[in-house]
């Protein structure tokens, strides 16, 4: 199966300091991976990059066959890749319904797109808060808006950055239950996160970085097998 996201021999440095070594992460169509480390790593430098919000020193980023490293972000946007940042992002002064609609694109034509309404279906929440301001909605709201506002540009890829940093409990578990609705429907996901349990319950591939080189790559039953790998990269 050809890969839908391939980085190859990526090398980022922000001035003089050098921040990724040589990365290598692929992943196909429909899969859900995670990507791992402790802080400081290079995991959230590695997905600026891929979205084109980080310049490259060397290698190659290809998504669907095409070279996107050196494309603009709004480049890489329309051609698939949707992310859910760190922090949420949401804009203070814009309501969850204008949130959704500004983002709202079917570029392939999805006969079963995700639009605002079906966000609403997945998030009744939002449906709730669908006059407030990004402001006025708590964490977990806000991180359900962050990812409805991704689906809705109908993504071949869909990229989240710490996605249940900083929320309840309780939010947390219907965030992981949002993404493993979405990964039964085929969307590919990779996924930045620090519960590796949950994380090997949702994706099948992981990729442990250290100090901006990947230092293990595996399946879950491997990942979930050795639990020395889990003290030695991730500090667990």
């Amino acid at each position: 199966m050809s890969a839908l996201l391939e980085v190859s021999n990526l090398e980022v440095a922000y001035g003089p300091s050098q921040v990724l070594f040589g990365l290598n992460l692929a992943m196909a169509e429909g899969e859900a991976a995670t990507l791992l480390g402790r802080n400081g790593m290079g995991k959230t430098t590695t997905l600026r990059a891929i979205c084109g919000l980080q310049a490259i020193k060397a290698g190659s980023i290809r998504f669907a066959g095409e070279r996107i490293d050196g494309k603009r972000p709004d480049h890489i946007g329309r051609a698939g890749i949707a992310l859910v940042p760190e922090g949420r992002q949401c804009f203070p002064n814009l309501t969850v319904d204008e949130h959704l609609v500004a983002f709202f694109a079917n570029r392939r034509a999805a006969k079963d797109a995700w639009t605002p309404a079906r966000v609403y279906d997945l998030f009744p929440r939002l449906q709730e808060r669908r006059k407030n301001l990004g402001n006025q909605l708590s964490g977990g709201e806000q991180q359900m808006l962050a990812i409805g506002r991704a689906l809705v540009t109908n993504p071949r890829l869909l990229i989240l950055d710490e996605a249940t940093e900083g929320l309840a409990p309780l939010v947390r578990e219907e965030i992981w239950a949002c993404l493993a609705r979405l990964r039964a429907e085929g969307q590919s996901i990779l996924v930045i996160d620090k519960y590796v349990e949950k994380l090997i319950a949702l994706a099948g591939q992981h990729t442990i970085i250290e100090r901006g080189q990947v230092v293990w790559q595996g399946s879950s039953a491997e990942l979930n097998a050795d639990h020395a790998i889990w003290q030695r990269y991730l500090g667990i």
